[in-house]
């Protein structure tokens, strides 16, 4: 039996109810393709992860990585998932670890409760109403040490600090926020990183083999390879919004999406923006060889409850055909699939897109059809904030067949921002949040 197995309390268990949704895809933004009626989509199936005490989980695969866990148990595993070709089985990810923000002198400092967590490919099995571990990988370095969820660059990342804001912490440049993951053929694993951003080809047992970064970033001191192979404008990703979307086309090649717009030429550019960007990269010619502008929805399409178009993100994607793609548009509280078709017209790479210093930028442009941008065309399948009984903050979603999906929730760890995120003896005060696999079924004729 996995050393995860067992957890410190019993597993909590949910009853999922499904409940009838009328799809109508409609034109809803430029670039959109109207879809067709398509019955109702419910879920079937909800599993729920058991509590496993994070300390527990971290000292089984690289024992005396964490001294204190503080009471976090294991989560975060929802920041992808991916068939591993048994059934009901799934490889998934964890992010950085547990992190949160608390207020200091008016300025928000990230903190890092269980600083010795090293990010983990988990393997897990959904049987009945329970989500069980059956293995562990830790992400390490070349030399086998873990590489740790902490910030990389003084001066781009956020300043780590301990649990109560109160100690600075050490930057690493090893440390990886992974946000996605993908097995290769060769039972290798890529993964995507919010901090470079970045792509990362890690062994079947873990050790990173080279990281992707931009032309730029001019990342030193890593205990592994780094290859800066990606296009410079990404060094403009907005903090925290780095790569989270990523999927293997049939053909071998990655495509890779920022999970909110580029900072171009500033912040309120971004945060006011609608356009974000895919990239295909190519194994074999390791380098990227396709760009692709993806428009969101407005805000208020995608979550009717909110207003702030900076909510808006991109948080996985699936490959549903040689050059389709599943995007799961989202804020915290609400997603929706789209379909798009990656198609050669719509290649930016290398355009004047790709150049910090041109005016408007692609961020900035109100209509980028308007202006010549080729932006992907897309299709709703499914509004899964209609869908009865899904949880928030879905990050990951893995295609089970032709008609159903799986997806997963990042529960942050059970963490929550602020000072009273911890109880004064230093002890996760937790959010209950559970992770779960959710089992969508979707309406005939959706086309995935």
């Amino acid at each position: 039996m996995s050393p995860h197995a067992v957890g410190r309390r019993h597993v909590h268990r949910c009853v999922a109810v499904g409940a009838p949704l009328a799809l109508l895809a409609t034109l809803v933004a430029a670039g959109t393709a109207v879809g067709t009626p398509a019955g109702d989509a419910r879920v079937s199936r909800t599993a729920t992860l058991g509590d496993i005490p994070l300390g527990a989980f971290s000292n089984a695969s690289l024992p005396g990585t964490v001294d204190n866990d503080r009471g976090v148990d294991l989560g975060g595993i929802g920041s992808d998932i991916y068939p591993t070709g048994s059934s009901g089985e799934f490889w998934t990810v964890t992010d950085r670890g547990p992190n949160g923000q608390i207020p200091v002198d008016g300025k928000k400092r990230r903190t890092f409760p269980v600083p010795g967590f090293d990010p983990a490919i988990v393997k897990i099995r959904v049987s009945g109403d329970t989500v069980k571990v059956l293995d562990a990988i830790p992400v390490t370095t070349s030399s086998g040490k873990p590489v740790t969820g902490l910030s990389n660059q003084k001066g781009r990342d956020e300043a780590p600090y301990s649990y109560d804001a109160k100690t600075p912490l050490s930057y690493n440049p090893n440390g990886v926020d992974t946000e996605g993951i993908v097995r290769a053929k060769d039972g290798s694993f890529w993964l995507v990183d919010e901090y470079g951003p970045s792509l990362i080809h890690v062994s079947a047992r873990g050790k990173v083999l080279t990281r992707y970064v931009p032309k730029g970033l001019n990342l030193t001191g890593t205990d592994y390879p780094v290859v800066e192979a990606l296009p410079s404008i990404l060094l403009h990703r907005k903090v925290n919004r780095g790569f989270e979307g990523l999927a293997q086309l049939p053909g071998g090649d990655l495509v890779m999406a920022v999970q909110s717009p580029l900072s171009v030429p500033d912040k309120d550019s971004g945060e006011a923006s609608l356009t974000t960007r895919l990239l295909r990269f190519s194994p074999k010619k390791r380098a990227v060889t396709a760009e692709y502008a993806y428009r969101f929805d407005p805000v208020n399409v995608v979550d009717p409850g909110e207003d702030d178009t900076s909510e808006l993100k991109i948080s996985s994607l699936v490959a549903v055909g040689r050059d389709r793609l599943l995007v799961e548009e989202r804020t915290d509280k609400a997603a929706r699939l789209q379909v798009v078709k990656l198609s050669r017209g719509a290649d930016i790479l290398g355009d004047k897109w790709d150049d910090d210093t041109t005016s408007p930028s692609l961020e900035q442009l109100d209509d980028p059809a308007a202006s010549g941008v080729p932006v992907l065309r897309k299709r709703l399948v499914v509004d899964l904030g209609k869908v009865e009984g899904m949880p928030g903050k879905i990050e990951g979603v893995a295609r089970v067949d032709h008609d159903t999906l799986a997806l997963i929730n990042d529960n942050d760890f059970g963490m929550t921002d602020g000072e009273g995120a911890f109880d004064d003896q230093g002890r996760l005060v937790d959010s209950g949040v559970e992770t779960t696999v959710t089992y969508v079924r979707l309406p005939r004729g959706s086309g995935i």
